[in-house]
């Protein structure tokens, strides 16, 4: 009776083997590798994107530093335009001043 019970236990690994072998054909590690693949590709693009979303906004402060910097030197150049406008005006009233005291001093021929 013990060969009885010894193919009973046989029996009962063998169905075990092919109830493991069976779940393993149901698991189908081909479809999960490109989902795993998927994944991976999905995880990289991602760390691509925060990164060229922070060189971005890098970008963009810098953009902000330099709009800046030409803002404040167009207002220097302004300025300058202005200076230079009123030196302008003062040398053409000191040159309209001096033709009139020339023309004053001048003695008349007649």
């Amino acid at each position: 009776m013990s060969k009885v019970g010894a193919g009973q236990v046989i029996y009962e690994l063998r169905k075990k083997i092919q109830n493991i072998t069976l779940e393993l054909k149901n698991l189908d590690t081909s479809n999960e590798i490109p989902e795993l693949i998927k994944s991976a590709n999905l995880l990289r693009s991602n760390e691509q994107l925060l990164e060229a979303n922070h060189k971005r906004s890098e970008l963009i402060s810098a953009y902000e530093e330099y709009s800046a910097e030409l803002e404040q030197m167009l207002k220097t150049v302004f300025e300058i335009q202005k200076d230079l406008k009123d030196i302008l005006k003062t040398q053409t009233s000191l040159i309209s001043r001096q033709k009139r005291k020339k023309t004053k001093t001048k003695p008349s021929k007649k």
